[in-house]
């Protein structure tokens, strides 16, 4: 009997799963897909690993699932795909482990309980992350779960590099810099001696590109800075997200155009970024398609931000042997990743134009002093690799 990981990311609309074959030393992808609008009309789909769709379903008209109805149905759906294989655990991303969490751990009511403490810190992903892991608890409770943190792979970033320039009775209380994302740049950390043994060995910026888009700079495999701190809004400009803005913007927003807190909210998080700038969409493929100036003007500010925050984590490294475009945007769009190599030139990279055209996996020239990769993250493999090493640590 095979043994099978399944692997959840629970966001406030939707459930994505991924189910991991435990074979030789890698888990396999077997399975893949989602279950989304959770709260309104609900939609299920399960892909193969080639990404075709092998099951679809709607729940039109039959009232909101919630995500205790989409975990139930999901655990249905699992044990008849899965049959002839032992689910050994699920594996769940959880955004924020605060201070407390450098390193996955195994769940229970009580962990719980404390990982709600984050909330506040995270109060846009925390809690529907924690409803998937309550509503398996429910469910199954003898199946062994495992919390895989976002923040964890900064955790050991130097102290200067995590602290704001507030008061001790304010950062006492955990506000610093976080970072996030860090389980698609342990992915990256982990591969890129695959590649390019020497930079993995050095200094490297890795660029996670997408709706969500931040940088980090890694020494030797170790997060040494972030773009993103105290939240996942910080930063460069993203699909929605407006990224880095002078704090004194919001005290105009409250004073001149008098608004709450949810409404600025609002409008950081969903009203902003590309969509915002461009007014036209938050996804890069329009943008770059489109003949609106406003787009390119969009496209030309992400591009500018990425070169800006480049320049800044190379000087935290003291140099740069390497440049690691992932996500989906740093993965696909070549048109970006053309834009940033010759804004970067200056940092010895030489762009490679056919490579960068064909998406690597290089982007540079034979002789460029320094490297620039394209290599696709994995953060659901990476879940379902901690998952398997704390199993298997007992």
């Amino acid at each position: 009997m095979a043994d099978a990981i399944v692997v959840l990311n629970a966001g406030s609309s939707s459930i994505k799963y991924s189910v991991f074959r435990l074979e030789d030393d890698s888990p396999a992808l077997a399975l893949r897909g989602q279950i989304e609008g959770i709260y309104t009309a609900a939609r299920f789909v399960a892909r193969n690993p080639d990404g075709a769709t092998i099951l679809t379903r709607n729940w039109d008209g039959e009232g909101p699932l919630g995500h205790d109805g989409a975990i139930r149905f999901l655990l249905d759906y699992l044990h008849g795909e899965l049959a002839g294989h032992r689910l050994l655990a699920v594996g769940h991303r959880v955004v924020h482990g605060g201070t407390d969490y450098d390193h996955p751990v195994r769940l229970d009511s009580t962990l719980v309980e404390h990982l709600e403490r984050f909330i506040p810190l995270a109060p846009l992903h925390q809690p529907h992350n924690l409803a998937a892991i309550r509503a398996l608890l429910a469910r199954a409770p003898q199946l062994p779960q495992v919390a895989c943190f976002d923040t964890s792979f900064h955790r050991r970033m130097p102290t200067v590099a995590q602290a704001f320039a507030l008061p001790p009775a304010i950062t006492d209380r955990g506000v610093r810099r976080y970072g996030f994302h860090g389980l698609s740049y342990e992915y990256i950390a982990a591969t890129l001696p695959q590649l390019d043994a020497e930079a993995a060995r050095g200094r490297v910026v890795v660029a996670h590109l997408g709706n969500g888009a931040s940088m980090c700079a890694i020494d030797n495999g170790r997060s040494v800075a972030s773009t993103m701190g105290f939240t996942a809004v910080e930063g460069l400009p993203m699909g929605t997200r407006s990224g880095a803005l002078d704090p004194g913007v919001l005290l105009y927003l409250m004073d001149e155009l008098k608004m709450d807190v949810r409404a600025i909210e609002k409008l950081l998080y969903h009203q902003s970024g590309l969509l915002g700038v461009s007014g036209v969409s938050s996804d890069m493929r329009t943008l770059l398609a489109s003949d609106d100036p406003r787009a390119a003007f969009a496209v030309e500010l992400f591009c500018y931000r990425i070169h800006r925050e480049l320049g800044s984590l190379a000087a935290a490294l003291g140099g740069l042997d390497a440049l690691v475009f992932t996500g989906g945007i740093g993965e696909h769009a070549a048109t970006v990743r053309a834009r940033v190599l010759q804004l970067a030139a200056w940092l010895g990279i030489e762009a490679d134009a056919a490579a960068n055209a064909s998406h690597g996996p290089r982007l540079t020239t034979p002789d460029s002093r320094t490297r620039a990769w394209v290599i696709p993250t994995d953060e659901e493999r990476m879940i379902a690799r901690h998952t398997r090493a704390l199993l298997d640590a007992g």
